[in-house]
């Protein structure tokens, strides 16, 4: 059974960093699509960053230049560096899973990440 779990969220001031971190279980992760999606209260999820089997990634316009998506395929997981934090990225943060395009097969449960200003 494909299992997603995050890790690594948490409360930061504004400008701090955070390292997100998905361990992926029951797929075999190398061939997979990751990504990361964000949810803020009262607002539509929202796709922050992908990256393909290949390592080609791509980043949404909002957190370009600021969050780097990677990935270790001998440790199954997924991170999510990101930097120069500001209030708006306040969110619970998901990790994805696509066998060959998004919209994803499987979603992780979700980690908060809150910037306080």
């Amino acid at each position: 059974q494909p299992r997603l779990v995050e890790s690594g969220g948490g409360l930061v001031q504004a400008g701090g960093s955070l390292r997100l971190s998905c361990a992926a279980s029951g797929m075999l992760f190398s061939s997979r699509i990751m990504a990361w999606y964000r949810q803020a209260p009262g607002k539509q999820r929202e796709l922050v960053a992908r990256i393909g089997s290949s390592g080609f990634t791509e980043h949404a316009d909002s957190v370009k230049g600021r969050f780097t998506i990677s990935r270790d395929n001998a440790k199954n997981t997924v991170y999510l560096e990101m930097i120069s934090l500001k209030p708006e990225d306040t969110a619970a943060y998901y990790c994805a899973a696509a066998r060959f395009s998004l919209p994803p097969d499987y979603w992780g449960q979700g980690t908060q990440v809150t910037v306080s200003s």
